[in-house]
């Protein structure tokens, strides 16, 4: 032990020297470098002498039990010793040790980094280069080095870094130790003009810039945000809780930078200065106009010019905002730029903060786009569901007519209207087979063509294997099964393509299927048809519904089915249609634990 403690006396010493030539001949780390990994062989070389020493000692005193650990305990008391920055890696890059040297450099309390991400110390522009570098060294076993910035506790550590890979006693996997030899260390603002922070300062703002990014991710990844504007708003609002005073964010429209959220601090009264900032021109800002031309934020520590930020008919913007730091970050790739704002009596911003934001930036822009491509599908997907179901139903002589329509999972394809014919008025419910746009459009089709065949033709089988014929011709490969029927006087006259069979309610509660029967839509050039012709007498209800109705499926996997629709309408004599189709969509609801797979439809006519 005392020749081991003497060695690391003399490792120590020449650790030290190389410190001063460090600083003594700045422009040649290179061979500083190269004798600073000389002195980790020698150090190596210690350890494995120290450990076959103790290996031997221990075995002859107290036998192979209690060896490993005095091993260990050893390596660990050199490691926390070691008089250079030493950090322990996993194969991710996650920090899994860090010696005493490490802490101190970096400012941060003992056992702070470990369980962290280690490439976010490292300067944004370096971040791959140092995956790569680590990616080589686990698979390759040579070490690498390189310098980059370390970006911690509000200061800039410019190092030369040092990676060889290490088998952990007790690990599984290889670590990386990563040897970081700083050649120079940058605070975020001059020395003179910058109070001396404490590590617990450092620590809580390191802190809050990770909380911060949490909370930013689960705002944005919150499903609210791709169905309505609100992802910038809420944005801005959570960054002028904490973050700032103000908070502005401009987004590109038809190539120019339009204001889009303006935040001010808690105690501002509301017009006045928020309105000139609101109606100020985001192209007349310089700060707005360097960030979307160059795709790179700035900040500026301490402002020397108030004009940057445009004018109000008073003067520079910042003057009246009291402003005495200000950052701005590009939204996206320059879809947009937000400007924060600190006053005088506030820490300002630094280089951290910077990085932090343009993170900011990067994910705000990201969801900002995924909101307009959702809501450009969810207005497709609207208008599609408009084009299959009507907004109203018109009023058929003689008969009491509702219908209820519950969209599903995604969009859907099932149909349903009712529409004059010759001599009368028809209706017709169906649905592609399949799901999305493709399938709605087709279903769309299928009926315009049924309500335009419609009033030329006074018999539904001959409208339903015209349109069969056309959606051949089309070549969609897709098929539709459908339902329709011309209504004269107490008969109708229907026509099924495949589809369910209708149900009679009758006035004493009794309920009977049509045959319903034929062949889908769209299969065949010569249509298979089942037609049938139906008395609706006085109170009498005919009920047409989608397969959606019938195979919705309960906790066990049962289908809902015809004979629980029977059960249902049995109950429902004597009610209005209204209140059938509701009864109906309600008893399925309950059935499924208000699960919606597929669409729902349901129409239902009264004799009157």
């Amino acid at each position: 032990m005392p020749d081991l403690e003497h060695a690391l006396d003399a490792l120590s010493a020449r650790v030290t020297s190389l410190r001063e030539a460090r600083t003594a001949y700045p422009s040649e780390l290179a061979p500083i470098l190269d004798a600073a990994l000389a002195e980790l062989d020698t150090a190596s070389e210690l350890l494995a002498e120290a450990r076959a020493e103790l290996r031997k000692a221990t075995d002859r005193r107290q036998g192979k039990k209690d060896g490993p650990q005095r091993e260990l305990k050893l390596l660990r008391q050199v490691f926390r010793a070691f008089p250079v920055p030493v950090i322990v890696l996993d194969g991710g890059g996650v920090v899994r040790r860090v010696n005493g040297e490490t802490s101190r450099v970096l400012g941060s309390p003992d056992g702070y980094l470990v369980g962290r991400s280690f490439p976010l110390l490292v300067d944004v522009s370096r971040r791959a280069a140092f995956r790569s570098h680590l990616t080589s060294v686990l698979q390759t076993g040579q070490p690498a080095a390189f310098e980059t910035r370390l970006a911690h506790q509000g200061r800039t550590h410019t190092v030369q870094l040092a990676l060889t890979r290490l088998t952990m006693p007790g690990e599984p996997q290889q670590m990386v130790a990563a040897v970081a030899l700083p050649t120079e260390v940058q605070l975020p603002g001059p020395a003179a003009e910058r109070p001396e922070e404490s590590d617990g300062e450092l620590l809580m703002a390191a802190s809050r810039r990770q909380d911060l990014l949490a909370r930013m991710a689960a705002l944005l990844l919150d499903e609210e945000a791709l169905r309505q504007p609100v992802a910038l708003p809420r944005a801005t609002r959570l960054l002028a809780a904490e973050w700032a005073d103000w908070v502005v964010a401009d987004v590109v429209r038809d190539g120019m930078p339009r204001r889009s959220a303006v935040v001010a601090p808690k105690d501002h009264p509301l017009g006045g200065l928020v309105r000139q900032v609101e109606s100020a021109e985001p192209a007349a800002s310089q700060v707005v106009a360097h960030v979307l031309e160059r795709g790179s934020g700035l900040v500026h520590e301490m402002l020397d010019d108030e004009t940057l930020f445009g004018f109000s008919a008073e003067g520079p913007l910042l003057t009246a905002m009291g402003a005495g730091s200000l950052l701005c970050v590009p939204i996206g790739a320059r879809e947009g730029a937000l400007t924060l704002v600190r006053g005088h009596d506030k820490p300002p911003f630094t280089l951290a903060d910077l990085g932090v934001m343009q993170e900011v930036g990067l994910h705000l822009g990201l969801a900002v786009r995924a909101q307009r491509s959702f809501q450009r599908r969810s207005r497709a997907a609207d208008a599609l569901s408009a084009s299959v179901a009507p907004r109203n139903l018109p009023d058929v002589p003689g008969y009491e007519a509702s219908a209820i329509y519950h969209p599903g999972a995604s969009v859907g394809a099932e149909f349903y209207d009712v529409f004059p014919v010759e001599s009368g008025w028809g209706f017709a419910l169906g649905g592609a087979v399949g799901k999305g746009e493709e399938a709605a459009s087709v279903s769309a089709m299928v009926r315009g063509g049924l309500r335009v065949l419609g009033a030329w033709e006074s018999d539904p089988d001959v409208v339903m294997r015209k349109v069969n014929e056309a959606l051949v011709k089309q070549g969609t490969g897709m098929f539709v099964m459908a339902v329709a029927g011309f209504v004269r006087g107490r008969t109708i006259r229907l026509s099924s393509a495949g589809h369910h069979p209708a149900a009679l309610l009758q006035q004493d509660g009794g309920v009977r299927f049509a045959s319903g029967g034929g062949v889908p839509l769209g299969i065949a050039p010569a249509a298979e048809t089942g037609v049938e012709e139906i008395t609706v007498g006085m109170g009498q209800t005919l009920v047409l519904y989608s397969e959606g109705l019938v195979s919705s499926r309960n906790e066990a996997g049962e289908p809902y089915g015809e004979e629980r629709l029977a059960d249902v309408l049995g109950r429902c004599a004597g009610q209005s249609p209204a209140t059938v189709v509701k009864a109906v969509e309600a008893d399925r609801s309950a059935f499924s634990g208000g699960q919606v797979w597929d669409e729902i439809v349901v129409l239902a006519l009264r004799g009157a």
